[in-house]
């Protein structure tokens, strides 16, 4: 990733805004990049993000950037094709979701994205394709606007069914949860689930054997909006939220323009932001040895329908 995007923050501003951040760290993990040959070459505004990621902590950031490369290596699926302008099946999630950050932070200074369903008809749902187009908003708004005191994540869950669950595969889940939590260069504050029901609870309950009990407490279910507005600005939302973000249609719109501007980054990143595990010292890292045995490809119904009976709601 040495081709940087028309947009992005500067080590300059990085400094001002972060006083911890030393050059002599930025420096120290260059020179152990390369020092490792199976890793991509990378701008050093990078390393910014995966230092304050891990709270400026030298051997945390190291672990966070062999993971980050070696995942998007091993998970095409999500790290692969992603053309936001000539990928189809890429230009099809953005009809079925929005993906999208929020202008507006939190009172404490957290940025917000929020993902919800514009379309949600399960036969046009593909949970690859949707979670690559969120993945790349984060990505996004982490080159633009450089980092911040925290993300937050607001999943409204209207209109999610057991069709959408079932033909999800769970493998790619346990995979993009292990890139979530131990390889995206933020600091993620808190999920928060808007228009919980059981259902969510069904998937949560499959999920929880890939989940961390730290991200596990990040998580916050609401069933209406004044539980919401404990812990987020309701004005700073989209109209059908009550905010006055402007029509989500509209938000998302806008948002897939700037993702068209990053395309000529993010055709580069595919090209070179991957390992070569030929080149690594020590044991190669495959799949096997990195995310565990594969598991069933796609939610049973019997194993989903089991669940849901057995739901808290």
């Amino acid at each position: 990733m040495s081709a940087l995007p028309t947009r992005y923050v500067s080590i300059e501003e990085e400094c001002k805004r972060n006083p911890e951040l030393k050059m002599s760290d930025l420096q120290m993990l260059k020179d152990w990049m390369e020092k490792q040959p199976h890793l991509p070459r990378i701008e050093m505004v990078y390393l910014v993000m995966f230092l304050h990621s891990n709270y400026y902590r030298i051997e945390p950031t190291k672990k966070t950037i062999d993971n980050f490369f070696t995942i998007r290596t091993l998970l095409p699926e999500v790290f692969c094709n992603r053309d936001p302008i000539a990928w189809k099946e890429l230009r099809k999630a953005f009809s079925v979701i929005a993906a999208v950050p929020l202008e507006e932070k939190t009172k404490e200074g957290y940025v917000m994205t929020l993902v919800r369903f514009l379309d949600p008809n399960p036969n046009k749902f593909d949970h690859f394709e949707c979670t690559k187009y969120l993945l790349m908003t984060c990505e996004v708004q982490n080159v633009v606007h450089g980092t911040s005191e925290g993300l937050v994540v607001i999943l409204d869950a209207a209109g999610l069914s057991f069709s959408h669950v079932a033909a999800m595969n769970l493998m790619g889940l346990k995979k993009v949860l292990f890139y979530i939590q131990e390889a995206a260069p933020v600091r993620l504050k808190a999920l928060h689930v808007l228009n919980a029901m059981p259902i969510v609870d069904t998937f949560l309950n499959l999920l929880k054997p890939f989940i961390k009990k730290e991200m596990m407490n990040l998580l916050h279910f609401h069933s209406n909006m004044e539980t919401v507005k404990k812990y987020l600005p309701i004005e700073a939302l989209p109209n059908e939220y009550g905010g006055k973000a402007g029509p989500i249609e509209e938000i998302a719109a806008k948002h897939i323009q700037l993702l068209e501007e990053f395309r000529d980054y993010f055709q580069y990143d595919e090209a070179n932001g991957r390992v070569n595990e030929s080149l690594r010292v020590g044991k190669c890292e495959s799949a096997e040895n990195l995310f565990g045995v594969d598991v069933e490809n796609r939610f049973q119904p019997a194993v989903l329908a089991k669940s849901l009976n057995g739901s808290l709601y």
